[in-house]
């Protein structure tokens, strides 16, 4: 083990990366906190992932060997977790399977229940993935995919240096939060109300509004 290498007892769940591109406290409050609250979105979700997989299985169609829930982790990041499938497709060039002939390109496939988003967590997460699979298998992986349940369509994804040194970045954060057990304040914006904390998050910002007012009052109040 390098000194740019985790520890395994410090490895972060890598799913907790979508949490924390959406929102820092969000995760702070599920990761750090144990915090968690059912809604719909959420139990559609796990749903939805459930008929993809339950638990780890490969089947070969042809050159694709699909495996389904498989294990991934990378030392380099301090992350692990699961892919909901990874493509292992026969190719010119590629990587070596045991028990397989021939060469297999990489590509994994996350499952996601609504519809793609412009903004950046779900390819964080695949992301992620990625880079656990580049580190595992010592290669190269240039696109991944995210499928959508609400459209039924496969979205490629290319996994630019762009998108590693961003993943690098947030993951950097999450450590460093999760060391302190800190859990980050924010301002509340229209994207609270979709989120499955906001019924133990808002109040807990509300109070801390409060109380800062009511510092802030007795303060002005003896000038």
């Amino acid at each position: 083990m390098t000194e740019s290498e985790y520890r395994e007892e410090d490895f972060l769940q890598l799913s907790g990366l979508q949490h924390f591109t959406f929102c820092r406290r969000q995760w702070a409050l599920i990761h750090i906190e144990q915090q968690w609250v059912e809604n719909v979105l959420t139990v559609e979700g796990n749903l939805f992932h459930e008929k993809v997989h339950d638990g780890y299985s490969s089947e070969k169609r042809r050159d694709i060997i699909i495996s389904r829930g498989m294990p991934v982790h990378s030392r380099s990041l301090g992350i692990s977790g699961e892919c909901d499938v990874v493509e292992f497709i026969r190719a010119e060039e590629g990587i070596t399977l045991p028990g397989r002939e021939g060469l297999y390109a990489v590509h994994p496939v996350e499952y996601k229940r609504g519809r793609s988003k412009p903004t950046d967590e779900d390819r964080m997460q695949l992301t992620a993935q990625v880079m656990c699979l580049e580190e595992m298998f010592f290669t190269e992986i240039p696109e991944a995919y995210l499928f959508y349940g609400e459209t039924r369509r496969r979205e490629q994804v290319e996994i630019t240096e762009e998108l590693k040194s961003q993943c690098r970045k947030l993951l950097q954060e999450m450590h460093q939060l999760y060391a302190r057990g800190y859990t980050p304040k924010v301002k509340r914006t229209k994207k609270c109300e979709a989120c499955s904390l906001k019924e133990i998050c808002l109040p807990k910002l509300e109070k801390q509004k409060k109380v800062t007012a009511y510092i802030s009052q007795y303060v002005e109040g003896e000038d």
